[in-house]
């Protein structure tokens, strides 16, 4: 398992670092949504290259 996780993150730096080509921009979302039922925190984080782009919100 552990060389599997050293290759995907080996992976991810050099998309990051733009060895590839032009590099993935990083994107990141925070905030809080406040309503009668209380205080709700929000997150997404994602990336774009181009006119692409993919996230996940927790």
């Amino acid at each position: 398992m552990k060389p599997a996780t050293a290759l995907l993150m080996a992976l991810v730096l050099l998309a990051g670092c733009g060895v590839d080509g032009e590099p993935l921009r990083p994107a990141f979302n925070a905030g809080l949504s406040v309503s009668g039922s209380g205080v709700t925190p929000a997150a997404s984080v994602g990336v774009r290259k181009g006119p692409f782009s993919l996230g996940v919100a927790l």
